[in-house]
């Protein structure tokens, strides 16, 4: 007989959770969320300043951890997940969250610099953390992987080649790693953000349209069914969603977060 499905509050308990690029808007609210259900929540980010600055924000909690490390670089991150065992004892979740818009530029213009600096972020950092996380995932009998796509994960997009490869890989990445790891019970799964009220989108407005960055914001305003940009908040809901045992029959999949902008 299947077991009920755990009230409110208590939907993580006992889980532990490594969110990457956790000082970005969406890593704090899924994190604020993931401890008020009760989950264990290490905080991993780039900057040790703001890193300290999203603990102060989200409270003292015994339950809640940073550890300084960029998405790039594998032996931080390798160190970041030992951190987590070491206070946690285990992992069961992992959000990889952390990327970036790159620079908005025709393909012609776009420097190989540029363009392998948001494929290192968005596309090896996410697989960076996945590589470290499956061994202890396993050791707990499963898990649950959310990795950050877009609806650039799906659809392109003028003067965002970068950006744009980077998000179909990772779900790319995503199917794959769904296929490998189900045997061991560690479901893979994306959350594909259509416009997100937060500063990556205020950048590519401002990169778009830096003497009007509202005609932007109007622009895809009046394509998203719902008539308005997501929230932060919102994302996070997806990801406790994906996270909990209530997606215990997801895996492979994106599930887009994007008010109906790519319904058409």
């Amino acid at each position: 007989m299947d077991q009920p499905l755990p009230l409110n509050g208590q939907r993580l308990s006992n889980k532990v959770a490594i969110i990457t690029g956790a000082t970005g808007g969406i890593g704090e609210a899924t994190a604020k969320l993931f401890l008020a259900e009760g989950a264990s929540v290490m905080l991993v980010g780039r900057s040790p300043d703001k890193l300290r600055e999203t603990r102060e924000r989200l409270g003292v909690n015994q339950r809640l951890a940073h550890f300084v490390a960029g998405a790039t670089d594998e032996a931080a991150t390798a160190e970041a997940v030992k951190a987590t065992l070491e206070a946690f004892g285990g992992v069961d979740i992992l959000l990889a969250n952390a990327g970036t818009e790159g620079t908005v530029a025709p393909i012609e213009a776009v420097t190989r610099e540029g363009f392998e600096e948001v494929l290192q972020t968005n596309v090896i950092g996410v697989w960076l953390a996945m590589k470290y996380c499956v061994e202890p995932m396993k050791q707990r009998g499963g898990g649950s992987i959310i990795a950050l796509g877009s609806i650039a994960s799906v659809v392109g997009n003028p003067a965002m080649a970068p950006y744009i490869a980077s998000k179909h890989a990772v779900y790319g990445l995503v199917k794959t790693a769904a296929l490998e790891l189900g045997p061991a019970q560690i479901r893979v799964n994306a959350i594909g953000p259509g416009p997100i009220d937060n500063r990556m989108i205020q950048s590519l407005e401002s990169q778009y349209s830096p003497d009007d960055p509202g005609a932007i914001r109007n622009d895809l305003t009046s394509r998203i069914a719902l008539g308005r940009y997501g929230t932060n908040e919102e994302v996070a809901k997806l990801a406790l969603f994906l996270a909990s045992d209530e997606s215990s029959y997801c895996s492979g999949g994106i599930y887009m977060i994007d008010g109906g902008f790519t319904a058409t």
